[in-house]
C-alpha cells in the first residue's frame, strides 16, 4: 500500500505539470496568433530600417567615388560617379519613406491588437478569407453562365492579363500557410504580398475584359501585363518555329538556277 501511495505521489505532480505546460503552450500560441499582424509589422519595420542603413552607406560610398573622380580629373568617371550618387540618393529617399510607412503600420497594428477581442477572427483567418474571396470571384466567371458568355476573357489563359492572374494565383497558393497557430511574421508578410498581388491581378483581368466597375490599372499592373504579353508572343514564335523545324530540316536544298549563255 505504501508503494502505491508513493507511486501516486510522483504521478500526480507530473500529470499536473504536464497539463499546466500544455495550457501555457496553447495560451502562448493563441496570443501569438492574435498579434501576428503586429509582429509582422514590426518585422517589416526592422527590414525597412536595415534597408535604410544600407542605402545611407551606398550614398556615402557614392560621394567618396565622386570626390575621388574629381581629384583625378577624370571626366568620364566623374560623370558616372555623379549618376551613381543620384541613384543612391533616390534609393535612400525611397527607403526612408518605406520606413515611415512601416512605422505607421506598426502603430495601426498595435491599436488593432489592443482593440480586438477573443471572438474576433485571427489575422491569418482574415487573410485566408480575402484569398478565398478572390478565388471565388474569379470562379464566378466560369460557374455563372451570363458572366461566362459576356466576359470569357477573364478565364481565357491565352490573354496576357489572365496569364498574370493565374501566375499570381499559383504563387498565393504556394505561400498560403496551413497551420494558423504556427505562422511566422515573415511567412505572413510573404503570404499577404501574394494575396495583394492576386487581388490586383484579378482587377486588371476584369478591366481588360471590360467588366463594369473594374478599377483602372496601376503603373505596376500595366508593366506586368506588358511583360506577360511579350513573354506570350515570344513563346508563340518559339512554338511555331519548333513545329516548322522538322519540315525545314527535311527539305532538300534548292539548287540555284543555271544561267545559260546566250547564243553568240
Amino acid at each position: 500500500m505504501e508503494w502505491i501511495l508513493l507511486g501516486w505521489a510522483w504521478v500526480v505532480p507530473a500529470v499536473a505539470g504536464a497539463g499546466a505546460a500544455t495550457y501555457v503552450g496553447l495560451t502562448t500560441r493563441g496570443r501569438r496568433a492574435r498579434r501576428l499582424e503586429l509582429d509582422a509589422a514590426r518585422h517589416e519595420e526592422s527590414q525597412a530600417y536595415r534597408e535604410l542603413v544600407a542605402a545611407k552607406a551606398r550614398v556615402r560610398v557614392a560621394q567618396a567615388d565622386v570626390m575621388t573622380a574629381k581629384a583625378r580629373a577624370a571626366t568620364p568617371q566623374a560623370a558616372e560617379a555623379r549618376r551613381e550618387l543620384q541613384l543612391a540618393r533616390q534609393d535612400e529617399r525611397s527607403a526612408s519613406l518605406a520606413l515611415r510607412a512601416s512605422r505607421s503600420r506598426v502603430k495601426a497594428g498595435y491599436s488593432q491588437y489592443r482593440a480586438g477581442s477573443p471572438g474576433d477572427p485571427l489575422p491569418i483567418e482574415r487573410l485566408w478569407a480575402e484569398h478565398d474571396a478572390a478565388n471565388a470571384r474569379w470562379l464566378s466567371y466560369e460557374t455563372d453562365v451570363d458572366k461566362a458568355l459576356k466576359y470569357s476573357q477573364v478565364t481565357d489563359s491565352r490573354h496576357p492579363a489572365t496569364v498574370v492572374f493565374l501566375r499570381a494565383q499559383r504563387e498565393a497558393l504556394t505561400a498560403r500557410p496551413t497551420l494558423r497557430d504556427r505562422v511566422s511574421p515573415q511567412q505572413y508578410l510573404e503570404y499577404r504580398r501574394a494575396v495583394r498581388a492576386l487581388q490586383a491581378a484579378l482587377v486588371e483581368a476584369e478591366r481588360a475584359a471590360g467588366v463594369p466597375g473594374a478599377a483602372p490599372p496601376s503603373a505596376a499592373q500595366a508593366a506586368a501585363a506588358t511583360t506577360a504579353a511579350t513573354i506570350s508572343a515570344a513563346a508563340s514564335m518559339i512554338a511555331d518555329l519548333a513545329d516548322r523545324l522538322p519540315t525545314l530540316i527535311s527539305r532538300p536544298p534548292s539548287s540555284a538556277p543555271s544561267r545559260e549563255r546566250p547564243p553568240t
